[in-house]
């Protein structure tokens, strides 16, 4: 919901869009020079009826170029939905990739990656014949690799040491997180449907399917999984959990929210937001506050978004918060989003780890009015605040950091002490936590 507090204007340029798709036209112009020569090497990570995942990485062999666009056609009629480390766009059967801030300077003999969802016919997917590379044929040598037997729709193989589709923090105490549980299964495909069959009451598994457009929040009673078959997206409106219990949101990508994509409010407890994409909105992504408890944000990534997870909506409202509060963040991908990666105010423990933040902006975690803050086994690249004490009018909290890995970040603010973590994890080694994270956040990357 909205905050008290004036919105902040994010100016985000295209290139900082990673993974936002433009579905017509081809880039018209590139800050780029020429390659003299380079190298592609191009993979099917995944493969499913009707859709696959694609990896690319290009090596520049010629002088130094700083910003590049890849182009290839294909054979088939295969056709590019989503990208990451890149910005793609698609006419006809060529595709353009045009690389993001972080990627944009090849030395001689350095790399970028990126990779990109796909649709494809079902009968062949063969690998592009060439590539360029600012407008120069790749001729070092192309690598595709032979897509991969058809597998149920996507997955990904889960990182080392984690399940992806196994819950860990807070949402496992307090009797655990269930969800729907066994309940029948309803599948929705419009605004009516969704709107009624989260609202119903008794326990329910309710199954998005395709774009829903909607507006405002839609009320999300107890006892419900909320599951996205593969591409389901909310475009519009949000969910609320207001006041109820064992809730669980996977595999959804939310876009262009006009209040907050998910709130979880007025002493909501046992709630697993998982797997799911946000882009665009208007307010929080995940806002958490008015003393809920016991919940886990993990596996989901944020891109092209200022405002992301606040947790404590207000410096005044300690009585109902204090004792509460306690959610676990991990291995969300926290990608050039601006602020509140997360705010927290006056939970304690708040544990916050193996998340990747790139290029946040604002700041990654913000401790606050007295909260207790572990951040620990994260990976900072190119982060300019890592994480601080107190932020705007809010009075500092407590904060502990440790085996964290920075790359062109410093180090943050810590200080003061934290309760200890009740539940056992599994702490991923911090200087793998990108490849991992990258892998395998966001909506599409699992089988629900």
């Amino acid at each position: 919901m909205r905050t008290g507090r004036r919105r902040m204007t994010l100016i985000a340029t295209t290139a900082a869009a990673t993974a936002t798709l433009v579905t017509a036209g081809l880039l018209t112009s590139v800050s780029a020079q020429a390659a003299a020569g380079c190298q592609v090497a191009y993979s099917v990570a995944s493969q499913w009826p009707g859709g696959f995942t694609g990896n690319v990485t290009v090596t520049n062999l010629g002088d130094p170029i700083s910003g590049w666009t890849l182009r290839w056609s294909y054979g088939a009629g295969q056709q590019v939905s989503q990208a990451w480390g890149a910005t793609a766009s698609q006419s006809g059967s060529q595709v353009s990739a045009t690389n993001v801030d972080y990627n944009g300077n090849l030395a001689t003999n350095s790399s970028a990656s990126f990779g990109f969802n796909a649709s494809w016919n079902n009968s062949s997917n063969p690998a592009p014949s060439s590539f360029s590379l600012n407008n120069v044929a790749c001729t070092g040598s192309t690598t595709p690799t032979t897509p991969p037997p058809t597998d149920p729709p996507p997955s990904s193989t889960p990182p080392p040491g984690q399940q992806p589709s196994a819950l860990v923090g807070w949402a496992t105490q307090n009797g655990g997180t269930t969800g729907g549980g066994n309940a029948a299964t309803t599948t929705v495909s419009n605004a009516s449907g969704l709107t009624s069959a989260l609202n119903a009451t008794g326990a329910a598994v309710i199954r998005v399917t395709g774009t829903i457009t909607c507006s405002g929040m839609l009320r999300v009673r107890s006892n419900k999984t909320i599951l996205g078959n593969y591409g389901a997206t909310i475009v519009g409106c949000g969910f609320n959990v207001s006041g109820d219990r064992n809730v669980i949101i996977r595999n959804l990508t939310f876009r262009n929210w006009n209040d907050d994509a998910i709130n979880v409010q007025e002493s909501a407890t046992n709630i697993w937001i998982d797997h799911n994409s946000f882009s665009n909105g208007y307010d929080g992504a995940v806002d958490i506050k008015r003393g809920s408890d016991f919940v886990t944000v993990s596996w989901n990534r944020v891109f092209s978004h200022d405002k992301t997870m606040l947790l404590g909506h207000s410096d005044d409202n300690a009585s109902q918060d204090v004792g509460h509060l306690r959610v676990s963040y991990h291995h969300n991908w926290f990608d050039g989003s601006n602020q509140r990666n997360p705010r927290v105010r006056f939970g304690n423990p708040v544990h916050v780890y193996n998340n990747y933040y790139r290029a946040n902006g604002g700041y990654g975690v913000a401790s606050t009015e007295n909260a207790g803050v572990l951040v620990e086994g994260n990976y900072f690249e190119n982060v300019d605040d890592p994480y601080h004490l107190g932020e705007g009018d809010s009075g500092p909290g407590s904060l502990v950091a440790r085996n964290n890995h920075f790359v062109n970040s410093p180090t943050g603010q810590t200080g003061g002490s934290v309760a200890s973590i009740p539940y056992s994890y599994q702490l991923d080694t911090a200087s793998n936590v990108k490849s991992i994270v990258t892998a395998g956040a966001g909506a599409g990357k699992i089988t629900v």
